[in-house]
């Protein structure tokens, strides 16, 4: 891909800030709303807490982590860091696959399965799962917080191989500019 020229770099690093930012918030939310769920005896607390729940879920936390995946995969594209060059880019990448497709797949479901067992008046059997998905995720996003300040690990071999090979560029044009006689 090429290059992306500065403002549009900059103008999608705002929207990938945003966007991550917006989606560890949701989460936090989504975490105090299932510990309230999973603390209280009051049966309307629960169910408001729920039903809460599955407005962020359904609206709000996929929509966030799609803006997050595209926006974070154009700018790891269009900029030095690359996709596979450095393992910190790389890894982030990957987690907020997992992350993503947990939030779809496992989140989402089991958000949906609390309301409707709330809906029909019985209690929670297992209130501790409804808080074990926001948990996760939100240790998955702060532990994917730190390593985008600290950048850890180096490069990847994918991303050594282009330095490797611009290096031999370099003393191989060297070499044919020396005059042999």
């Amino acid at each position: 891909m090429k290059p992306l020229k500065r403002p549009a770099r900059r103008a999608l690093l705002v929207v990938h800030v945003a966007a991550s930012a917006g989606w560890l918030g949701l989460t936090l939310g989504l975490l105090a709303l299932a510990l309230t769920a999973a603390t209280t005896e009051s049966t309307p607390m629960i169910e408001a807490a729920c039903r809460s729940m599955k407005v962020f879920t359904d609206w709000l936390v996929i929509p966030m982590a799609l803006l997050t995946l595209l926006s974070g995969l154009v700018l790891s594209l269009g900029t030095k860091w690359g996709l596979a060059r450095h393992r910190w880019v790389y890894t982030k990448f990957w987690l907020t696959l997992v992350t993503l497709t947990a939030s779809l797949f496992a989140l989402r479901p089991g958000v949906n399965d609390a309301v409707e067992t709330v809906s029909s008046g019985a209690s929670l059997a297992q209130p501790l799962d409804l808080v074990m998905g926001p948990a996760v995720s939100l240790t998955t996003y702060v532990f994917m917080t730190v390593i985008s300040v600290l950048k850890p690990w180096g490069l990847t071999r994918r991303g050594r191989r282009p330095r490797l090979s611009a290096t031999s560029r370099k003393a191989l044009d060297e070499r044919s500019l020396r005059q042999t006689a």
